[in-house]
């Protein structure tokens, strides 16, 4: 059991990993614009629902566990920024980007990216660490 949360956070990495590197720079060389940007909006939701409900599942176990240590709380950093990104970053960068107010886009663009590295150097850690 105690090894779950472990996996868990190598599948969340995995899929951050894949999607940043592989699956981005595919959408787009291989769409326009346009069709790009469609595919985004659509993927995104999953991306980070996905991602947080693995994060939820290794929370759960932790708790559980009793484990309430530094990987707890890291693990759940990384899911409440998921969380944040979906349900606040998410709306707001496309809210932005539809009224072209393109400074505000930007910068919640810039900060995702941010988050999304941030998540990713976590559970490196995590990873490294145990």
């Amino acid at each position: 059991m105690e090894q779950i949360s472990t996996y868990l956070s190598a599948g969340i990495l995995g899929i951050m990993l894949f999607f940043s590197f592989v699956i981005a720079p595919v959408i787009f060389k291989s769409l326009d614009e346009k069709n790009a940007r469609v595919f985004i909006r659509n993927i995104f939701p999953y991306y980070y629902s996905v991602n947080l409900g693995l994060c939820l599942i290794a929370i759960i176990n932790y708790i559980y566990l009793g484990l309430i240590d530094l990987e707890f709380y890291l693990i759940l950093i990384v899911g409440i920024l998921f969380a944040i990104s979906n349900f606040i970053l998410m709306p707001l960068i496309n809210k932005f980007r539809d009224t072209n107010q393109d400074n505000k886009f930007k910068y919640l663009h810039g900060l995702s990216v941010i988050i999304n590295l941030i998540q990713i150097v976590i559970l490196i850690f995590l990873l490294i660490k145990y």
